[in-house]
């Protein structure tokens, strides 16, 4: 195997999410691929969503620290939320962060108080995992970090392990060759090995299941979900990619097409896509389009230089 290029992937990773999110928003009026593709071409810049917004606010949490340090994080995406509230934030953060500032306990207290003391089961935590996943790349205790920061805002078990199941999914990938035979069985067996609840183990032999009839795009989206709920889009956004591990642009529309959550199902499966292919297997016209590039571009050299 060649050696791997840290810059290329950790920014194919962030860009790639980030590009996922922006044209996933643009799916939700444009479900035909043709048309997806024509709208994108005429529009600019490319906006992200919530999603992409607090996958900076991990990056810069992990730049400034050096580690994963959970107070941190959860002031540094309290205070990008504050900025940007306009972003399309769902109502768990902000109700996490006003009992944060209105009594003082922690991100986790507050986050766990919500849902009547379950916790969010949401896809929140996953779809801004990717840093998380590209930083902690060379760790086989990728779960801890992803919980850890994960229950800043989502404290229910499914939350945490989709969380922890897309993490590993980035950081996996970040440690292969493109240009070498997916190793997709190792690849199913890692992400089991990480998942603790029924729910993800279910999902996970499904996706295995259907993987295996190479089963088409809506009836896995049926079958999987696509919807706001952790195990209900994480397991879809994951067999995206993997009907689609050479191509970005065949992985994202595989992803956004069908209904759904077609914001964060394109942020979680191109974080994988960019983090496999790397930068240079993005579009570079999409690329160029996204807003506030050169921030996401910058956060993601300064993570693979901290771990080079």
């Amino acid at each position: 195997m060649a050696e791997i290029d840290l810059k290329s992937k950790f920014t194919g990773g962030m860009v790639g999410s980030a590009v996922g999110d922006a044209i996933g928003e643009l799916a939700f009026l444009h479900r035909d691929a043709d048309a997806l593709l024509s709208q994108v071409q005429r529009t600019y810049p490319l906006i992200y969503t919530d999603d992409t917004a607090m996958a900076i606010g991990i990056a810069e949490s992990l730049t400034a620290k050096g580690r994963l340090d959970p107070l941190h994080l959860g002031d540094t995406l309290r205070d990008n939320y504050e900025r940007e509230p306009w972003r399309g934030y769902a109502m768990g953060p902000p109700t996490i962060f006003n009992i944060r500032r209105r009594t003082g306990v922690s991100y986790h207290q507050a986050a766990r108080s919500l849902f009547q003391g379950k916790g969010s089961f949401g896809n929140g935590a996953a779809m801004r995992i990717a840093p998380i996943g590209l930083f902690y790349h060379d760790t086989e205790k990728i779960r801890e970090p992803a919980a850890e920061s994960a229950e800043i805002t989502h404290t229910h078990p499914v939350g945490v392990d989709g969380a922890a199941v897309l993490a590993s999914a980035v950081a996996q990938v970040v440690r292969l060759d493109a240009e070498e035979d997916f190793p997709q069985k190792d690849f199913l067996w890692r992400l089991r090995d990480v998942a603790e609840t029924p729910e993800f183990e279910s999902k996970l032999a499904l996706m295995e299941e259907l993987l295996a009839d190479r089963t088409d795009v809506l009836t896995a989206a049926r079958e999987l979900g696509t919807e706001v709920t952790a195990a209900g889009s994480v397991p879809f956004a994951i067999y995206s990619f993997l009907m689609n591990p050479i191509s970005f642009t065949d992985c994202l529309l595989h992803a956004v097409v069908v209904p759904g959550d077609s914001d964060t199902l394109g942020a979680m499966a191109c974080a994988i896509s960019g983090a496999y292919l790397g930068i240079e297997g993005i579009p570079q016209d999409w690329v160029e389009r996204l807003e506030n590039r050169e921030h996401i571009e910058g956060l993601a050299r300064k993570l693979a230089e901290m771990k080079g």
